[in-house]
């Protein structure tokens, strides 16, 4: 930007300064693209800074120039200004413009309350709607943004075109009769002179145009109603969907090529080979098939996948006899069966493990921004950042309170996708029950405190378990927050030896009344959802009392034990350290 300041000389010392910046935005040219972008640039800045005043004359060139303008300039100039308190009326001028050319101004703008309020009217929805986000806005202008509430929040409905033309009758024409009632009788075409007359086979009328154009909807209604009447009661709407087949036939030739299918669409299979172990379009064949092609042997249980949308896309399970000329011995080729795979075979190999790798790259991609969120709030609270005030420090304290409990879910679905995929890494160890159930039941006296609740640890003794030590806590840590927070106020939780048989150790635990009286299978299906609607679960497990349950007991399967429920007991075996025989009861 050209700005000429110029010092005049009245006496010696003193001098007078004027900014000549206006005069020399407006010399320049503004026909050009480049140039308005230019001029607006630089009327802008200055009209924001108060280097020059934001007078009518001013505005209306800056209303000129934005016919021209792109909007991205636009914005541009609009964030440049956010934060160096522009002019109300330059601020009303951007208002003006589209919402994302003035959101910045308006989310940071600094304004008096009469400014304010004289700009609300010149708002539309999308631009009150933000102010209203806004938390610094003095009381009146809060007041002001109210009382635009029933213009704002209206659901307009603007009224639809009629889908016929109106067509004013001429004054010579035939008085039109009005639209057909709901009640209007149904007009239907004369019989013929030598058919008599039958209520059920008269055809409907065509329906006619009426004057003001389309049709009755009650001669269309009349027409279905005889379509109805015509039809044969006995005849199905539709045909029932095929039941989807559960085997089919094939040959192959001398080369393992498919060459004849019966009992499903031949399209994906015709010309696919045994021979070839990769995807072959919509087919894929395993290698059982594959060897024992080379070999020409027999084959069974052999996997066949079929993409598509036919009927005979999926998983098959194949079985094939090789056929050769009776004269001469020469192989010709395979006939073979193909069954849909029974309940109790896994149709895809691996597809337990690949759904448990998913969950277990899920529960990554969720702990490290909660692990993130749960330390910026550690800092807030700690003030490491630099002074806080107090009611921000106990919102950080309630965030990593959260965290912490939501860190702890993410831990729990990482062990039971780990359990699923057969990848818990244990080692065993001994490890003594009271000195662990002591440190637990301490970690858990805040929600025993919430719900009233007392744990009580009878004398154990010496008694070691043979167990992984992380294992061992996180299973009875869960079951023990699960029993606290099903617990009312005034009940005690026991928790003592039990009898085992030999080679185990074995403590119960008391069972609460809320789970008293549910049986495993439905204390086992208990979800989150239906806690929550059941109400004062305050402290409950975050993802359910069933989850918790559930993973405890696949634990205890998993470190060569069991956890069983008892009508009144819940009892957790595991191998005794005193025993060789535990070390191969365990993983």
């Amino acid at each position: 930007m050209s700005a000429h300041i110029v010092t005049m000389g009245r006496s010696p010392g003193v001098g007078v300064r004027f900014d000549d910046s206006l005069k020399t935005v407006l010399s320049a040219d503004m026909e050009s693209g480049f140039g308005a972008q230019s001029a607006w640039r630089q009327l802008t800045d200055l009209m924001g800074r108060g280097r020059i005043p934001a007078d009518p004359a001013s505005l209306d060139r800056l209303r000129a120039l934005r016919e021209v303008v792109p909007v991205a300039t636009r914005i541009a100039s609009a964030r440049a200004l956010a934060f160096a308190r522009p002019p109300a009326a330059l601020i009303g001028v951007f208002a003006e413009d589209e919402i994302t050319v003035a959101a910045p101004l308006l989310r940071t703008a600094s304004l008096t309350d009469d400014e304010w309020l004289a700009l609300l009217p010149k708002l539309d929805a999308h631009g009150r709607a933000l102010l209203r986000h806004r938390r610094d806005l003095p009381a009146p202008v809060e007041r002001g943004l109210a009382s635009f509430g029933p213009a704002d929040f209206v659901l307009r409905y603007e009224t639809p075109e009629p889908a016929n033309d109106v067509v004013t009758p001429a004054a010579n024409d035939v008085a039109v009769a009005p639209p057909a009632e709901e009640s209007a009788v149904v007009r239907f075409a004369p019989p013929a002179e030598d058919v008599p007359p039958s209520e059920d086979l008269l055809p409907a009328a065509a329906p006619q145009p009426v004057a003001d154009g389309g049709f009755q909807i009650a001669d269309l209604v009349a027409r279905i109603d005889a379509f109805q009447k015509q039809r044969d009661p006995n005849e199905p709407i539709a045909d029932a969907k095929a039941e989807p087949p559960s085997y089919f036939h094939f040959d192959t030739d001398s080369h393992g090529v498919i060459c004849a299918v019966d009992g499903v669409a031949r399209g994906p299979l015709i010309g696919a080979s045994l021979a070839v172990a990769t995807p072959q379009g919509e087919v894929r064949v395993d290698a059982v098939m594959t060897g024992a092609l080379r070999q020409r042997q027999r084959f069974a249980g052999a996997r066949l996948d079929v993409g598509g949308h036919s009927d005979a896309a999926g998983a098959w399970r194949v079985a094939g006899t090789p056929q050769f000329d009776a004269a001469s011995g020469r192989f010709l080729g395979y006939v073979a069966i193909a069954r849909r795979p029974r309940s109790d075979e896994d149709a895809v190999p691996g597809a337990r493990k690949l759904m448990s790798d998913s969950l277990r790259q899920l529960v990554h991609e969720l702990r490290t921004p909660t692990n993130a969120i749960a330390g910026f709030a550690e800092l807030i609270e700690a003030q490491l950042l630099g002074p806080v005030s107090a009611v921000y420090r106990d919102h950080a304290l309630t965030i990593r309170r959260q965290a912490a409990s939501l860190l702890g879910a993410i831990d729990d679905l990482d062990t039971a996708a780990r359990i699923e995929g057969k990848a818990l890494d244990l080692r065993p160890a001994p490890i003594a029950f009271e000195p662990l159930l002591t440190r637990i039941v301490a970690d858990l006296e805040p929600l025993a405190s919430l719900r009233g609740t007392v744990i009580d640890i009878h004398p154990m003794g010496d008694h070691q378990a043979l167990s992984d030590d992380r294992a061992l806590e996180r299973l009875l840590s869960r079951l023990l927050a699960a029993l606290t927070a099903a617990a009312t106020t005034g009940e005690r939780i026991d928790i003592a030896e039990a009898p085992a048989p030999e080679g185990q150790v074995a403590i119960c635990f008391a069972r609460p009344i809320a789970l008293a009286a549910t049986g495993e299978a439905a204390l086992l299906s208990l979800d989150a959802e239906a806690e929550a609607e059941a109400g004062d679960r305050d402290g409950a497990p975050l993802l359910g009392t069933g989850f918790a349950l559930r993973l405890a007991r696949n634990l205890a399967m998993e470190l060569g034990g069991e956890l069983v429920f008892g009508e009144h007991l819940l009892t957790l075996r595991l191998p005794a350290a005193d025993e060789p025989a535990a070390v191969q009861a365990t993983h």
